[in-house]
This record gives C-alpha cells, structure tokens and sequence, in this order.
C-alpha cells in the first residue's frame, strides 16, 4: 500500500513533547518547537516504511522491549544523518597535525598517539585524523605508534566505518597525493582505505550521553565536532567537562566554533588561534616539599 503523506497528520504539541523528551534524554538532542518539522519529517519517512499512521502507536513499537531496539537504532539514522566527507574541517585538521607533530617528539620514547573521535559517523573524520597523524610520524622521521578510536550512536553509520570504503565525492576535500597514498581505488569513482591505515583505526558504539561509561582516558587529542550542536547548554558543559578529564596532560581537544559560547575549564588552556575553537591541558605543576 502507497501510504501518502496526507494519511500522517503533523505533529500536535503533545505529541511532539513526548518525542521530544525521548530523544533528548537517548540522545541529548533536543529540538525546539519550531524545529518540529525536522524532527516530523523523519518520523513520518520511518512510519511509511512499516506502515504505521499514528505517532503514539510508533512511540509504542520504539519503547517496546525487545523489539523496540532495532526499530529505536532505525529511527536514530533517519535522524542522526549528518554531512560528512574526509578532511571536512580543513584548519582544524590542520590543527591537529601542528600539534601532533610536536607531541610526538615531547612524549616517552616509543609512547604512542590515541586520538579519540567522537561522534565518528561513517568515518571519514577518524580515518582524516589518522592520516594527519601518520603524517606527523612521517615529518619526524619516525615509526608511526598511534591509534584512533571512532564512536557513534548509529550501528550502520559505524558498518560503513568498518568496511572503509567511499566515493571520490567524499574525498573532494583531500590532496591527491593523500588518496594516492593511503587509499586503493577498488572502481571508477570508489576507493578503499589501505589495510596500514584501516589497521590503526577502531570503531564502536558509545552514546555521549553515557559519556561516563566510554573507557576512553590519557587521550592526546579528543576530536568533538558538530556532535553538541542540538544539546542544550547545560548538557554540553556536563559533556565537555568529561572530555576534558579525559585528555592526557598536554593533551589536544578540538571542538567546533559557535557550538558553545561560554564553556571554560579550570584544567585547559584555549589555543590562540582564530580558526579553530581548541584547548589544551595544563600540565601538572610539580612542586617540592622541604622536610626540616
């Protein structure tokens, strides 16, 4: 049956705050009223597709347990979906490579790299970072020792991380140079992330809401861009707070400019540069205690 969109009526205002609290408390997305339609467009896509017509008879089928789990993680990519390609933020990036180039030579001989990347997508953005990584080993003259963590909310956003394979469209921000050296084209306009690149790369789930149940810590750079751009404020100080704590001494947090405004942490310093909205963590101060 051709389910029309004439046969789903919008959003009422009690319907909309039921989803509303929904997500924000899965997600910490929160939607304001007059972003409904956003958030109705991608409930009435999903509620074609299993021929459903009313929106609390789907918010039934999402809460229900068991089965409403899969259906839950199948909403969240018709919302989650954000524009992603390789090297998308090109000064931040740019950022990261500076820093890391530095880092490299300060840290403990044989010490290795861990990015984190939060909110990784389909994975272009850990598999950009881990090639600006690469390249800073290769500025050093050195052996690369590094690994970048990938995590997101979406189970097929993180499949398509795995498998690594894109379209030239995706890397249209990217030096040919770079495609040349770490990607093998598997078609006319496909390409595939080189197995000595892939190898440095893990992917899984996580949900920065749960922040404080991700194992991630003593990170050289945590990698935070256009992740907190629908949570309220006090939900991206709560986030923000945690990452911060979660760098190593020196360690890099990048996050994206005009996501937050007012956010400073005691333990970081921001970096002076006008591109980029990035801090680093003081190192600690040592200090010596004379026993008479």
């Amino acid at each position: 049956m051709n389910w029309r969109r004439s046969e789903i009526p919008p959003l009422n205002e009690t319907q909309f705050q039921s989803w509303q609290t929904l997500l924000e408390e899965r997600t910490g997305m929160y939607i304001p009223f007059e972003r409904r339609s956003l958030l109705q467009s991608s409930l009435v896509i999903r509620m074609r597709e299993i021929a459903c017509t009313d929106y609390e008879e789907y918010l039934g089928k999402v809460l229900e347990k068991p089965a409403g789990v899969m259906e839950w993680s199948t909403l969240i990519d018709r919302l989650m979906v954000r524009e992603t390609r390789f090297c998308r933020n090109t000064e931040s990036l740019a950022l990261v490579q500076r820093f890391l180039t530095k880092r490299i030579i300060d840290k403990s001989e044989g010490a290795p790299v861990n990015i984190w990347s939060v909110g990784c997508c389909t994975g272009e953005e850990p598999y950009s970072l881990a090639i600006a990584c690469n390249e800073a080993y290769l500025e050093n003259d050195l052996t690369p020792r590094f690994g970048v963590s990938g995590t997101d909310i979406s189970l097929s956003a993180l499949q398509i991380a795995r498998a690594g394979q894109y379209s030239r469209r995706q890397m249209s921000n990217m030096d040919q140079e770079w495609i040349s050296r770490y990607f093998e084209q598997t078609g006319e306009e496909q390409f595939s992330v080189q197995p000595g690149l892939k190898q440095k790369v893990c992917f899984s789930m996580s949900n920065i809401v749960d922040i404080e149940k991700n194992p991630l810590r003593n990170l050289d750079v945590i990698y935070c861009q256009n992740v907190l751009v629908y949570f309220r404020e006090e939900k991206k100080i709560k986030v923000l707070d945690s990452l911060a704590e979660r760098l190593a001494p020196g360690g890099l947090l990048v996050i994206a400019q005009g996501e937050t405004s007012k956010w400073r942490h005691q333990s970081l310093e921001k970096v002076d540069d006008n591109l980029t909205l990035a801090f680093v963590r003081k190192e600690p101060t040592v200090t010596t205690q004379i026993t008479h």
